[in-house]
């Protein structure tokens, strides 16, 4: 990093589940030396049963997890902060919600298609969300428009290469 440029103070991490948002974002706190939270810790009971039962969320089951996100997101920055987040962020709308009035935030959404998404997830263990919603993700999935300054990542690379990636970007 260099003293010259001002980076975001948050950075939220984004994607279809299986896309790495936790191996990276994890990986990504660490090397900035950030502090680091975990989209799924914000899930209600409620949603984590429905997602283990193989029910899709709706957007009204995902309005309060996005609150919450949003809750640590300006907590990190009214103490002075950076911190480093995952979220989906599938829709426009929920972009909106996580990004809308953060001028401090930015995302950075991990791309790769559906084929490669679903072979990782065959490979994931012990995870609640169930390897069948994949297919629901991709549904509800809208790829960020060219206005909402997104960085999109591919994730043809390992974690490590992806990381300098974004860091390299983001300094830019």
């Amino acid at each position: 990093m260099t003293d010259d440029v001002n980076p975001p103070e948050i950075i939220l991490v984004g994607g279809v589940s299986g896309s790495g948002k936790t191996t990276v974002g994890t990986l990504l706190a660490e090397r900035l030396g950030w502090d680091y939270a975990e989209a799924d810790d914000f899930h209600s009971p409620e949603n984590i049963a429905k997602m283990r039962s193989g029910t899709p969320l709706t957007d009204a089951d995902r309005m309060p997890w996005l609150r919450k996100i949003g809750a640590w997101m300006d907590e990190r920055v009214r103490a002075g902060e950076p911190g480093v987040v995952t979220c989906s962020a599938l829709k426009r709308s929920y972009r909106d919600i996580l990004l809308g009035g953060r001028p401090a935030a930015r995302l950075v959404m991990l791309d790769g298609d559906r084929d490669t998404i679903a072979a990782r997830m065959r490979e994931r263990k012990g995870h609640f969300f169930k390897p069948g919603l994949l297919d629901s993700q991709f549904a509800d999935y809208e790829r960020p428009d060219p206005d909402e300054n997104v960085l999109t990542v591919p994730v043809d690379e390992a974690p490590e290469k992806i990381v300098e990636r974004i860091r390299a970007d983001l300094h830019r």
